[in-house]
């Protein structure tokens, strides 16, 4: 896993949601591909989000429970771990720390 990301583009406005619970910025790369690299802040609920297209979320710093679409179980994912979310589906995620993230949007 880098530790940064070479010869990109980064779109200045930044992505919030939540009441700025979840800040991210997206980076295009010169492929065409996107990612956004984010900071979720420490919740009491968790927070649930949309997918249109296919997405793996890289823990960078900090932990958090994870349930994919309709699981009932949470899971939970450490520093340096990945989870993947299809398409046109939805996860909600929780955290009690500061969390960095890269999302790889994979469609």
């Amino acid at each position: 896993m880098s530790a940064q990301f070479d010869h990109v583009s980064v779109v200045k406005k930044s992505n919030v949601y939540f009441g700025g619970l979840c800040i991210s910025h997206t980076v295009q790369f010169e492929d065409g591909t996107k990612k956004t690299l984010g900071v979720i802040l420490p919740t009491e609920q968790a927070l649930t989000f949309e997918t249109h297209v296919p997405e793996r979320m890289e823990i960078i710093s900090g932990e958090c429970r994870v349930k994919i679409a309709d699981s009932e179980e949470s899971e939970l994912f450490r520093a340096g771990q990945s989870f993947y979310v299809p398409g046109n589906s939805r996860f909600k995620i929780e955290t009690d720390e500061v969390l960095d993230y890269v999302c790889h949007l994979e469609g």
